[in-house]
């Protein structure tokens, strides 16, 4: 894919009405890469005028500052805050609700004011101003979708809707895991836990989440953020349900159902 850089936007003296931020599981992780293509290729479809920062981009500083870190986050927000307003950065969108947590509602206190938008609210805009139309009769026809509250996004900013109305969309069912909305389990990745060792307990959480899921007798798993997708696929594994039940994005969900 060819994807716009911000600097080369500049170097042409325009700016893009939408910066993508890739964030690092979208930049190296294999799984979570196929996120980013999937919203990429939607952003290419609807002709929004977007970039990314590339090799500019740092990690926001989020797993750094869950762990303890203090120096460490402030470190990184500043410098990606520099980066940001020399570029005159205004709107931001991101697959990622760790970055959009960060982004959203702890660089205002160290400079770095912009308007950060979760990509499955922005799916929601774009579908409601008709740039993007859904095919009816799917591959989804007939399919039963659970969807995943990532803790990021639900209990932090209150984002329940979004993901739902666009999930809605496709010609499947839409079932719910007995616990969802504020009351979701986490997936045992946030606050930093995806990067370490987890105390001693009866049962990991992703296995009782992945359970939940599977449970509603759901043939896929909705997810909307990297993390909650690494450790929902490991817990389908851990069951043996890999063959039948999918794991995927909101964005890989709708990127082949476009008009």
């Amino acid at each position: 894919m060819t994807i716009p850089t911000v600097a080369e936007f500049f170097a042409r003296g325009e700016t893009p009405d939408v910066l993508f931020w890739v964030g690092c599981a979208g930049s190296f992780d294999q799984r979570a890469q196929r996120i980013t293509r999937a919203f990429a290729a939607m952003l290419d479809k609807t002709g929004i005028k977007y970039a990314i920062l590339g090799k500019e981009e740092l990690c926001t500083g989020d797993p750094a500052r869950r762990a303890g870190n203090e120096f460490l986050f402030q470190m990184m927000a500043y410098q990606n805050i520099q980066i940001l307003n020399n570029y005159n950065i205004k709107k931001i969108v991101t697959a990622c609700p760790h970055c959009f947590n960060t982004l959203k509602n702890e660089y205002p206190q160290l400079g770095g004011n912009y308007e950060v938008i979760h990509h499955t609210t922005f799916l929601q805009q774009l579908i409601e101003e008709g740039r993007i139309k859904l095919k009816g009769g799917g591959s989804f026809k007939g399919k039963k979708i659970t969807y995943h509250d990532s803790c990021y996004l639900g209990r932090a900013n209150g984002i329940y809707e979004a993901p739902r109305k666009v999930l809605e969309l496709l010609d499947a069912e839409l079932v719910e895991m007995k616990r969802c909305r504020s009351k979701g389990l986490c997936c045992g990745a946030g606050g930093a836990q995806m990067f370490k060792e987890e105390e001693k307990g009866n049962v990991r959480i992703n296995i009782e989440r992945s359970k939940e899921a599977i449970d509603t007798g759901a043939d896929i798993i909705a997810a909307a953020c990297p993390f909650c997708n690494t450790m929902l696929t490991d817990g389908v594994k851990n069951t043996e349900k890999e063959d039948t039940v999918q794991v995927l994005d909101i964005a890989e969900l709708i990127v082949n159902e476009i008009e």
